[in-house]
């Protein structure tokens, strides 16, 4: 299943990464890793931030894809469930509403 990955970088370690020219092959290394479907890289509530899109088969597939973002950089880490619009029509929103009504 899709997920949404966003991570937020604390300053630290990564001001350090950025001024020993590390970061981008610490970044590097994390994305060859988890292999996105697509990643974008944004401020988030002030810091640096990092959106990703991940597939994930299992739950245990989870702590593969936040370690690396964990031990190389200790961002937080949060996932999300996605939906494409047709997981919604297929979500049966109809039947929902007339059970729940």
């Amino acid at each position: 299943m899709k997920m949404l990955l966003t991570v937020e970088f604390p300053l630290e370690p990564f001001n350090t990464l950025v001024r020993t020219g590390k970061v981008g092959d610490v970044i590097a290394r994390i994305l060859e890793a988890i292999k996105p479907q697509a990643a974008y890289f944004t401020e988030q509530d002030g810091k640096r931030g990092g959106i990703f899109i991940v597939d994930v088969q299992e739950s245990s597939d989870i702590p593969a894809l936040a370690e690396p973002f964990f031990l190389n950089l200790q961002a937080d880490c949060r996932f999300r469930i996605l939906m494409s619009p047709e997981d919604l029509q297929m979500a049966g929103l109809e039947e929902l509403g007339k059970q729940w009504a």
